[in-house]
């Protein structure tokens, strides 16, 4: 009797397993289309407020919509380039995943870049980028005008970083200093400085690194300068 009754509840748990795995798997699939939406709305809206746009979208009632409405009546062009500034084809730049192209080599990787016409004759290029923090990832996207050396704009965020220190990354007072500020001086590419101890104002290659939050600013300014590189080539195109 004892041994029908171990395999009475072997049985009976190996079921409840089968069963409750098979509903999980249910129910992710069923929520994934919903999911990779809003993962969709969420990066159309960081591009969006990299071109100062969208910037009201939490005051409105279909805030989803509204993004949606906002990037595509925008967004003049997506493409993929090399790290030779040439153009790639059958490549969509929304699906590019940053996090394995950073994997590969330079010479290898699929660069993203989307262009927004704020005004006939006015475009700016957005470039996304990923790096490391203290915690773990940052991410963002930096803007710029059409001279390709100007920052038009900046949105920058985070998975874990210390609230108060390396989270204000994703502040707008953090993010307001990028502007105007310049990635080549003269012709060579440097970036920019995230710098202990304030940035001069006039200095425009630099801005303030975050109080207390050395090694996110660290690696912040290590992001941009490693994930702009490779895109100096058709910078170089484009402004000559």
């Amino acid at each position: 009797m004892k041994n029908f009754s171990n395999t009475y509840i072997f049985i009976f748990s190996s079921i409840m397993v089968i069963v409750v795995a098979a509903l999980l798997s249910f129910v992710a699939m069923q929520l994934k289309p919903l999911q990779d939406k809003n993962i969709a709305i969420a990066k159309k809206y960081d591009i969006l407020k990299s071109v100062q746009m969208a910037m009201d979208a939490d005051e409105k009632k279909d805030k989803q919509a509204y993004i949606e409405k906002l990037y595509e009546q925008n967004l003049k062009e997506s493409f993929v380039i090399d790290s030779k500034g040439n153009l790639k084809d059958g490549v969509d730049a929304f699906e590019v995943d940053l996090k394995a192209e950073l994997s590969k080599d330079l010479e290898d990787r699929n660069l993203p870049i989307f262009v927004f016409e704020k005004s006939q004759n006015d475009q700016k290029y957005v470039i996304p980028m990923r790096g490391k923090g203290l915690w773990g990832p940052i991410w963002g996207y930096v803007s710029l005008n059409n001279d390709m050396n100007t920052i038009y704009g900046t949105t920058f965020d985070h998975k874990s970083e210390t609230p108060g220190l390396g989270a204000e990354i994703n502040t707008q007072v953090f993010q307001e200093q990028f502007k105007n500020k310049k990635i080549f001086e003269e012709d060579e590419f440097v970036g920019i400085a995230v710098k202990k101890g304030g940035a001069a104002g006039s200095n425009e290659h630099a801005v303030d690194a975050i109080s207390g939050g050395t090694i996110t600013s660290n690696g912040l300014q290590s992001m941009i300068h490693d994930n702009l590189q490779g895109y100096v080539s058709y910078f170089n195109q484009k402004r000559n």
